[in-house]
């Protein structure tokens, strides 16, 4: 199995990189956040998942570790095969996930294209007995309705979902619960 990869960046796509090391040239899909991490002609390092069925022989790249241990809990879910895994990963901070489940917040995971409610629910219902594995590493932060407004705000001005989640991470515990006040201090992270 490969377990990480260490190269030069020779190309990047939408979902992948093509990771040139001994002189060959491996294509690895990695999530969003991992792919921002990657500079072009310079030398990368991922952790790697090599997926093997009868048809096709895959690797996914990750910048952590504990990205690669959530993305196999995603994959332990009954329905979710790795490229839903990898667009779950993509669309939402490790954060924002944690707090989906912990939260019971399908309405997070319907926002990552190929979710509907039934599915997201599911998910649910499997990673809180996961949880433990993996996702309990880092603090929760809260994310509530006010929160969930600012989010929706920000995507609708253009920004991704992970841009405006880090946005949100980043307010001060003091912030006021005004969604204007919270959309003006997101708008001065991104200046």
């Amino acid at each position: 199995m490969i377990a990480s990869i260490e190269g030069k960046v020779a190309h990047t796509g939408k979902d992948h990189a093509i990771m040139v090391a001994g002189g060959i040239g491996y294509k690895v899909f990695v999530p969003f956040p991992t792919l921002e991490r990657l500079t072009l002609n310079e030398t990368g390092f991922l952790h790697t998942l090599l997926i093997v069925r009868e048809d096709s022989m895959t690797l996914y790249g990750f910048a952590t570790e504990h990205e690669q241990d959530v993305f196999e809990i995603l994959l332990s879910v009954n329905g979710v095969g790795p490229r839903l895994a990898l667009a779950i990963l993509s669309h939402l901070s490790l954060e924002s996930l944690k707090n989906a489940v912990i939260g019971e917040r399908a309405e997070i995971l319907t926002r990552v294209p190929g979710i509907g409610k039934k599915t997201a629910q599911k998910i649910l219902i499997e990673l809180k007995d996961k949880l433990k594995l993996g996702l309990d590493t880092a603090p929760v932060t809260a994310f509530d309705d006010v929160n969930s407004d600012v989010l929706d705000a920000l995507v609708a001005l253009g920004y991704s979902i992970v841009e405006a989640q880090t946005a949100i991470q980043s307010f001060p515990p003091n912030t006021p619960p005004d969604v204007e006040e919270r959309v003006r201090l997101a708008l001065q992270y991104f200046a």
